[in-house]
């Protein structure tokens, strides 16, 4: 089994135009698409999260119960919060994450007044 991890909020790239909540949804997701949280890895509590983070406990909940809701994290009653062991649900959070990049990618290559082969092939090209 996983080790038990505690975050700092040095472990988080916080922009604060956005929701809290929302920003660590993101980042606790992509942590577990890249596998840095694997399968079955428990989570710090809610309070113990927002101690740690120094921020208000209904902010780390709400961002618990939207991986829940994601079914990326599966809440146990009186033994903690963990990554699911599901595959089928990460590969589709990973595939969502992907999806959200390449449409973040067409537009930018649309902004440039590129498609996004062109924009690809451009960045690869040599100097």
């Amino acid at each position: 089994m996983p080790p038990d991890i505690t975050w700092q909020l040095h472990d988080f790239q916080i922009d604060p135009s956005r929701p809290l909540y929302e920003q660590f949804v993101e980042q606790i997701r992509a942590m577990i698409a890249k596998g840095q949280l694997p399968p079955g890895t428990r989570l710090p509590s809610v309070r113990d999260t927002a101690a740690s983070l120094r921020v208000n406990p209904t902010t780390v909940m709400k961002a618990y119960q939207e991986l829940e809701r994601l079914s990326l994290l599966v809440t146990f009653r009186g033994q903690g919060t963990f990554v699911t062991d599901a595959p089928d649900a990460i590969q589709r959070s990973r595939r969502e994450l992907a999806r959200a990049a390449v449409r973040s990618a067409e537009e930018l290559a649309a902004s440039i007044g590129l498609t996004l082969n062109e924009l690809i092939a451009l960045a690869q090209e040599e100097e």
